[in-house]
């Protein structure tokens, strides 16, 4: 059961611009509910459903008392005519269009009008498993370059119910279908631009550079997962709960020579008033060639260690052949002490991974303003640490005088990092340089 309310939850989850596409009008699938209705009870609908349900369907509903979840009202509901405009546009999700199966779910709604509770819950039933079915096929990860980094947060194959028990969880299932709750905004901003663009005439070229973002947005979950997103392509960092966005910052991420990965992890802790261990080829090119010009580690803040264990020794400067590592003929491990210009600033956030990459705060806030914020060797430098990190604990950042205080979260968070050059913008499309040159 725990692992089935984990799939359900995890289902809840400018600059250089090259074309940009005028609005048109998005065909909207036939309203099959414009013909008067006639409701029923909500008991009949309960025991038509309890008789005609199978599998995980019936599994689904026999937890909830088999209430209905599209007839609530006693009739079929909006929400019905949400899913066909889903199903209508099937092609911009990549999924081959299935009109015969969307003919016989609208005939299946049409029929229900009556007031039958059997014909009601006969077009209830077949409502969730078309949802049930969409939502496996578009939740499928496909190729989109992210590394997993933890297993439980790789989108799976689902079962009609937990998709089912997802859907149920919004206040409304209408909202819910409409905008895809389901999927990432990033992902139904994608999807639209798609259909924007295929209608404005757009280069083959520039589809295919949109197929690979929406493609890359596929893994990402939908805003009922409390989870922070960080988009290396726009430079900014996105968090949402409880199917909203509830912020969003400018970021500096790395530079052409140095991307950010595309990773997924859990944010575990916060590390207040951290050391910055500075990389090893910046000690070569550029801590080692200021020693060697006179300047002493002691006035860059600066100490050298004897090893990347927990509990290194300092080492004294005078005794270190800063020439070798000048050169690059011997590695050496310095970092930074905590303070005002230390380049980690007030607190970095962690998720385990192997290639150095975290969130931090950072003292050099004139490169948020630049329009491209392509700058660092990979990690993430947030605008707003302080709001990152009270949403994150849950209190207001205090940052105590102790260096490198680890704190852990109350609960870990995920995390994504990701790639995106695609962007709707006036209701046209506007692509972004590829600065990673990943829609090649």
């Amino acid at each position: 059961m725990r692992q089935r309310l984990l799939v359900a939850a995890l289902l809840f989850g400018l600059s250089g611009a090259i074309a940009v596409v005028p609005a048109v009008a998005v065909p909207v699938a036939a309203d099959p509910l414009a013909a008067p209705v006639v409701t029923a009870a909500p008991a009949d609908i309960a025991a038509a459903i309890a008789d005609q349900a199978h599998g995980r369907l019936k599994a689904f509903y026999a937890e909830r008392d088999y209430q209905p979840l599209w007839a609530a009202s006693g009739t079929i509901g909006p929400a019905a005519g949400a899913l066909l405009d889903v199903l209508n546009g099937a092609a911009d999700d990549g999924l081959k269009p299935e009109p015969s199966r969307v003919a016989g779910l609208n005939r299946a709604v049409a029929a229900a009008a009556n007031g039958d509770p059997r014909a009601i819950a006969r077009a209830e039933l077949k409502l969730s498993s078309a949802l049930a079915r969409q939502v496996r096929a578009m939740r499928k990860p496909g190729d989109s370059g992210m590394i997993w980094l933890d297993a439980a947060l790789k989108p799976r194959k689902l079962d009609d119910d937990a998709v089912l028990r997802a859907a149920a969880l919004p206040p409304s299932l209408v909202d819910y279908v409409g905008t895809m709750g389901w999927m990432s905004p990033h992902y139904v901003t994608m999807r639209m631009a798609l259909g924007l663009a295929r209608a404005g005439g757009l280069s083959p070229d520039d589809l295919a550079r949109i197929v690979r973002n929406r493609d890359r947005a596929r893994a990402l979950p939908g805003p009922w997962v409390r989870h922070v997103v960080v988009d290396a392509g726009s430079g900014r960092l996105f968090w949402y709960e409880a199917g909203r966005q509830k912020g969003v910052m400018r970021v500096v991420v790395g530079k052409p020579q140095s991307p950010t990965p595309m990773l997924a992890g859990m944010l575990h802790y916060a590390i207040l008033n951290p050391y910055w261990n500075v990389p090893v080829d910046l000690v070569q090119t550029s801590v080692a060639p200021k020693i060697l010009g006179g300047q002493s580690l002691a006035s860059l803040r600066f100490e050298a260690l004897s090893d990347w264990s927990a509990a290194p020794e300092r080492l004294d400067p005078a005794g270190i052949d800063w020439a070798a590592v000048a050169a690059g003929q011997q590695e050496l491990r310095v970092r930074q002490l905590p303070g005002a210009g230390n380049a980690m600033g007030r607190v970095k956030f962690l998720f385990p991974n192997n290639m150095g990459i975290y969130l931090h705060d950072t003292p050099d806030r004139a490169l948020f303003r630049a329009a491209d914020r392509h700058f660092s060797n990979g990690c993430i430098r947030l605008e707003d640490a302080p709001a990152l990190g009270q949403w994150l604990l849950g209190k207001p950042l205090r940052v105590p005088r102790t260096p490198e205080q680890a704190v852990a979260l109350p609960v870990p968070v995920p995390v994504f990092l990701t790639y995106l050059t695609v962007e709707t913008d006036g209701g046209g499309v506007r692509l972004r340089d590829d600065v990673y040159g990943r829609d090649r």
